[in-house]
């Protein structure tokens, strides 16, 4: 057991081979294996550079810039980074945040907050809008309008128009997608919010930082940043293509008035007056300073190779894709993500049998190849995505023969048969009648009882043919259990060892 409190402290080596230890349960975070979660450049040193740039400015504190001019200035040079690629004007300014949920959160905010006078203030967003927006919405209490896309998968313009309402505070589209990797019409978007008199935010959390090398290196993608009348801010993560440890983002308006509503201050309390620019107050300056460490080392010039690595190995995989039998990609790999579903059609399923796409996940895990399931959503299939990053171009010539041999194993497989109690019991359950004791049971039934996650194909099953909202309630209901207190051994309280 690994014991945070021991009752004599631990040397530092036992320390460090104890969490070392734990590490090595982890997804692999380099050598262009992992397609979600972390982005890697595969630049040599550029771990030890970030890490030591963090330790120099771990203790110093954001909460006062009087105090720590350091973080000032470091802050305001990763504003000034992200306008200059964004091409925002000189009247442009921006806040550095934890990540991409905490920029979309003060997007929201400083929308709403322009508008004191709107009792129910309203977001439009399309339906492949980032998670992150209902959050914001949900923490913020704004009403939330989502908009279908079309069938290319992109935010329509005519449906959003129609969707705002003289309560709506601001419209918000992607460039692009994380689900897909495509980007919204932002041009027409932007308008039509301009026309509107409405906020228009671009979020380039995901792309941001790439789309625009991709641009210079020939890629046909429609115009998204500050050159574009009409959109007022943009956020984009540093901890994604800017390849800068966790977590840092940018969050960008076009002027300070467009910002101002952003702050938080409160003076009517009899201790220090706070003014808040983002979310948090205290904040450490390591990832700051991690982020310009790594921005500077790579350079304009060698984020542009990353990008034409990244765009190859984006090529290569999406090459493997359409030249094997049973799947397909389901949307164009036109960025840097590679979006396949099965491709279960009757020929092919007569001779060589289905393929269920969540036994490929994990087949394909088994191979060393993890990938981030999708699951149905409206008219829209399950799907497999895969987050493409400079790492990935030494790999992907191997994902081709991994993929077919991962999809020959799922039709030897054959789909998840889910028992017919399960599935009857599932749906007759409500979110409302969701217990931690049926959580407990249901995990312990499906095998995740001891902790095991390798083979997740038969809950992925049943999750995608949940509603929903009771989707939200039974994963809600797992991560509560996977997050309990770790249980110390009464005698190990004053052993002096980290591990039981």
């Amino acid at each position: 057991m690994f014991q945070a409190l021991p009752g004599k402290g631990v040397p530092g080596e036992q320390i460090l081979d104890e969490l070392r230890e734990l590490r090595r349960a982890d997804l692999p975070t380099h050598g262009g294996r992992l397609f979600a979660y972390v982005y890697d450049p595969a630049l040599d040193g550029l771990d030890d550079l970030a890490r030591a740039a963090h330790a120099i400015s771990a203790h110093v504190n954001g909460l006062d810039p009087t105090a720590f001019p350091s973080l000032l200035a470091m802050e305001n040079a990763l504003v000034g980074a992200a306008v200059k690629l964004l091409r925002g004007g000189a009247e442009a300014v921006g806040s550095v945040t934890n990540g991409g949920t905490e920029s979309l959160i003060l997007a929201v905010k400083a929308a709403r907050d322009s508008r004191p006078e709107l009792s129910g203030p309203r977001l439009v967003i399309p339906s492949t809008g980032h998670a992150a927006f209902a959050k914001a919405a949900h923490y913020l209490r704004v009403a939330l309008d989502v908009v279908p896309v079309g069938d290319d998968l992109r935010a329509d313009p005519a449906a959003m128009a129609a969707a705002i309402t003289p309560d709506t505070v601001l419209v918000a589209a992607s460039a692009p997608s994380y689900a897909h990797g495509v980007v919204d019409p932002i041009p027409e978007l932007a308008a039509v919010a301009a026309e509107r008199g409405v906020r228009f935010h671009v979020d380039a959390c995901f792309g941001g930082w790439v789309l625009p090398y991709l641009r210079r290196l020939g890629a046909g993608l429609p115009e998204f940043d500050f050159a574009v009348p009409g959109v007022t801010s943009i956020s984009v993560d540093l901890h994604k293509y800017a390849y800068a440890p966790k977590g840092v983002s940018v969050l960008l308006h076009r002027d300070e008035a467009l910002r101002l509503p952003q702050y938080f201050a409160y003076a009517g309390w009899p201790g220090y007056t706070m003014i808040n620019p983002v979310i948090s107050s205290t904040r450490s300056g390591g990832p700051i300073a991690a982020a310009v460490a790594t921005l500077r080392a790579i350079g304009d010039a060698g984020y542009l190779e990353l990008a034409e690595r990244t765009r190859e190995a984006v090529a290569i995989l999406a090459a493997a894709v359409t030249a094997t039998d049973g799947v397909r990609l389901f949307a164009p790999p036109e960025t840097t993500v590679v979006c396949l579903t099965a491709d279960n059609d009757t020929a092919t399923v007569n001779t060589a049998g289905p393929v269920d796409l969540f036994v490929l996940a994990d087949e394909l895990a088994a191979r060393g190849w993890h990938t981030q399931p999708q699951m149905a959503f409206g008219d829209l299939p399950a799907t497999i995505h895969l987050t493409v990053t400079a790492a990935v171009r030494a790999t992907a010539d191997e994902f081709a023969a991994g993929l077919a041999d991962a999809v020959a194993a799922a039709r030897a497989r054959g789909p998840v048969l889910l028992p017919e109690a399960l599935v009857a019991a599932a749906g007759a359950l409500t979110p409302e009648m969701v217990t931690p004791e049926l959580v407990a049971g249901l995990a312990e039934g499906l095998g995740l009882g001891g902790g095991d996650f390798t083979q997740m194909a038969a809950v992925n099953s049943l999750l995608d043919v949940t509603p929903p909202a009771l989707r939200e309630a039974l994963l809600t209901g797992f991560l509560s259990l996977l997050q309990r207190p770790a249980t110390e051994p009464a005698a190990a309280a004053g052993d002096g060892h980290g591990v039981g």
